[in-house]
């Protein structure tokens, strides 16, 4: 990493900022590399760090006093301080990033939804399309970072208000042989909530679980996959 130099930085680079105690710890940031490590999708938070500076208003290049990151952060070690802002703060992309990632971030919110949800008239679920007219109707807003999932329970509140949702729920019983078994438990947590679990003599395994439409076309797919399609899967009314 560099050191900090000038006062105006290139546009490429991005601010994470973090509050404590009405404290303002603000550091430079490669917008990419930062969100990857948000995301945790890259351990290595040196690369996501520009410069080796600390800030109380990064823009302006006002430096936060060595006294204050021992008062605040609890270490006067620069390099503890920088990683401590980076993994507690607030990543504050810039403007054509957080336009891909709201981008990004709707597509699979849209995705999610068709998969999960129906109109509880027809048990059809609605187009991409009516779902995606729906979220401008509604003005529902995105979180560029937030995940997905989290964010989709409070969105089909708002659509609600514009076009009919229903969830539907799925139970399937599912039995997968012996050698496939204990790698397949991992992938039923992952897509449903196993509602029962026995284990055959033959050492394979019997399971009902319960899922929504979008993971259970998912949880079959996977299945096949992995016992070369040699499962046994029936829905449950």
């Amino acid at each position: 990493m560099k050191d900090f130099q000038k006062k105006n930085v290139n546009s490429k680079f991005t601010v994470v900022r973090l509050s404590v105690s009405g404290e303002k710890f603000e550091i430079f940031v490669d917008p990419d590399g930062a969100l990857k490590y948000k995301k945790g999708e890259s351990h290595e938070y040196e690369k996501a760090i520009a410069f080796d500076e600390i800030y109380a208003d990064a823009n302006k290049g006002i430096r936060i006093p060595d006294e204050k990151l021992k008062k605040y952060l609890k270490t006067d070690n620069v390099q503890e301080a920088l990683k401590i802002i980076l993994d507690k703060g607030e990543l504050l992309l810039n403007t054509q990033q957080r336009k891909q990632k709201i981008e990004e971030k709707r597509k699979k919110i849209i995705t999610l939804i068709a998969g999960n949800y129906v109109d509880p008239k027809t048990k059809i679920p609605h187009p991409p399309q009516r779902i995606e007219q729906a979220l401008l109707e509604a003005r529902v807003n995105i979180d560029p970072i937030k995940n997905t999932e989290e964010q989709v329970k409070g969105i089909i509140e708002e659509l609600r208000k514009v076009i009919p949702m229903k969830s539907e729920i799925s139970k399937l019983k599912i039995v997968i042989p012996a050698q496939y078994a204990p790698q397949s438990i991992g992938i039923l947590k992952k897509f449903g909530t196993i509602e029962s679990e026995e284990w055959q003599n033959d050492g394979s395994l019997s399971t009902v679980i319960v899922l929504s439409p979008g993971s259970k076309i998912t949880l079959i797919e996977k299945l096949n996959s992995l016992t070369k399609g040699n499962i046994i899967a029936d829905s449950i009314e």
